[in-house]
């Protein structure tokens, strides 16, 4: 006990009495010992009746206990001890967000699940559409040797619409009245045959002995024969010579819309 604090009378009171008995010895009354604890008049008069269960929490009630003791100079630490203010007892702590091990597996889980199912449904509709328009690729070969080096040497025209690369039609009767242009095959050619517009491609690929073809005026623009000694050609059925149109065995020549021949511009 310190020169500052005076003796607490009545050893025997309890905490509360400890304090009133101090108070009035030093003359204060209660409203002045609530304005200079800046408490209500009730909450001190509580403390001094040891009515502490309207005072709040346990740990409130020791700090205002030993404010007023302060107040009054008094050490009241052996009545507090005494005093059934329990002490403050540390709060469980619960953990709200633990999760369990076999719940997290089970997210873990199905988060994949998820990822799986969304990443198959856009990649199988893909793999099905693509997967099922891989070009057609055939062998641009043909029996003729300087078709092939000139070819090779091409790029290859892009067709916009798929055709038949083997033909196969039957010759058409001889007895039939000459068309505009007939192209007969006496032996194995590479034909490339486009409509007017020279974009759309009416027939590509090999055309062996015994082959016809006819075509109307205004409907083709543009012929191309390989292996072109093999070839007959005729225009409102008089024979058309090949040879102003044809370099290493191959003729080109374009078809107007009144159906005259001419070579294919470089």
């Amino acid at each position: 006990m310190t020169n500052s604090e005076q003796a607490v009378p009545g050893i025997g009171a309890g905490c509360g009495a400890a304090l009133r008995e101090a108070r009035e010895a030093a003359g204060m009354s209660i409203e002045q010992a609530a304005s200079q604890l800046r408490m209500t008049v009730r909450s001190v008069a509580n403390l001094e009746t040891d009515d502490w269960s309207s005072l709040g929490a346990s740990v409130f009630v020791r700090g205002q206990l030993r404010s007023y003791a302060r107040l009054l100079g008094v050490d009241i630490e052996p009545y507090i001890e005494q005093a059934p203010v329990a002490a403050v007892a540390p709060s469980t702590l619960v953990s709200h967000t633990h999760t369990p091990g076999y719940q997290r597996f089970a997210e873990q889980m199905g988060r994949r699940i998820i990822y799986i199912a969304i990443t198959a449904a856009i990649a199988i509709p893909v793999w099905l559409h693509f997967g099922n328009n891989e070009p057609n690729v055939q062998s641009l070969d043909v029996p003729v040797a300087a078709m092939q080096a000139e070819d090779a040497a091409a790029p290859a025209t892009a067709a916009p619409k798929r055709t038949p690369l083997v033909a196969s039609i039957a010759a058409l009767p001889a007895a039939q009245p000459a068309a505009a242009l007939a192209i007969t095959f006496n032996g194995d050619s590479w034909v490339e045959i486009y409509a007017a517009d020279n974009q759309q491609v009416l027939e590509r690929g090999l055309l062996t002995a015994g082959q016809h073809r006819s075509y109307k005026i205004g409907e083709v623009g543009r012929i191309k024969l390989g292996n072109v000694d093999a070839v007959e050609v005729k225009r409102a059925g008089a024979a058309v010579d090949l040879a102003p149109f044809s370099r290493a065995n191959v003729a080109r020549f374009t078809l107007s819309s009144d159906g005259s021949l001419a070579p294919v511009a470089n």
